[in-house]
């Protein structure tokens, strides 16, 4: 099946073309606000590197967050309206995941940095195609390592254990090296062929997993509670 893979959830996205388990193209992308047409406009020229045509893509595959709030929306609204105009199934899952795969490792904590000390967090005791142990969450990093039986077992990847290196490697954690922490579209077609239960059933549905509320959702909430 030839898949289009997408993944922003990032500021390093990357987007992937691959025909089972065949990895055909991938490219990393700088993920920003206000760019948010160049995602389609990078994979139209994929696809004419790679001479297919877009009636040709039989599934999209995208990296369903939780990391940036517009990141994650990106893919989503190019995945569904994709979807939507050429009938095709779309498949989901963790960008989370994606890293825990991309590590690796069988004990892997994968970790975005949410800001303000915080993180998004899930582990995987079992590899990257068993449920997590914990998460994916949102939450004080000091809290998800103290949640953590012997912390000193586990690695951690990704960007969130890059930035809380100090206090990871305190407890005896170990960080992969950061290339090892980048949530990939190339994974998300890897999983695909192996994770069947992440085709959406119902498309208009479906909707990334932020895992919290947005930074003007709080702010609104703030707002309506001193009134």
């Amino acid at each position: 099946m030839l898949s289009l893979a997408l993944e922003t959830s990032t500021k390093l996205g990357s987007i992937a073309l691959g025909r089972g388990d065949t990895l055909i193209a991938e490219c990393a992308l700088a993920v920003r606000a206000t760019h948010s047409e160049t995602v389609l406009d990078e994979v139209e020229r994929m696809l004419a590197r790679a001479r297919i045509g877009v009636g040709d893509i039989e599934r999209v595959v995208v990296g369903a967050g939780p990391g940036s709030f517009t990141g994650v929306r990106i893919a989503a609204a190019l995945a569904k309206g994709w979807c939507h105009a050429r009938h095709v199934p779309l498949h989901a899952y963790s960008s989370l995941r994606s890293v825990a795969a991309s590590a690796g490792r069988e004990r892997v904590c994968a970790l975005f940095d949410a800001r303000r000390g915080e993180v998004y967090a899930a582990a995987y005791a079992d590899g990257p195609l068993e449920a997590p142990l914990r998460g994916p969450v949102a939450c004080d990093i000091d809290a998800w390592i103290e949640g953590l039986e012997d912390p000193a077992s586990w690695s951690f990847a990704g960007e969130g254990a890059i930035r809380h290196r100090d206090r990871i490697e305190g407890r005896g954690g170990s960080v992969l090296p950061a290339f090892l922490g980048v949530p990939r579209a190339g994974v998300l077609l890897w999983l695909a062929e192996r994770l069947p239960a992440g085709r959406v059933a119902d498309i208009d549905a479906w909707e990334p997993r932020y895992v919290r509320s947005s930074g003007a959702e709080r702010q609104a909430g703030r707002r309506g509670g001193r009134r």
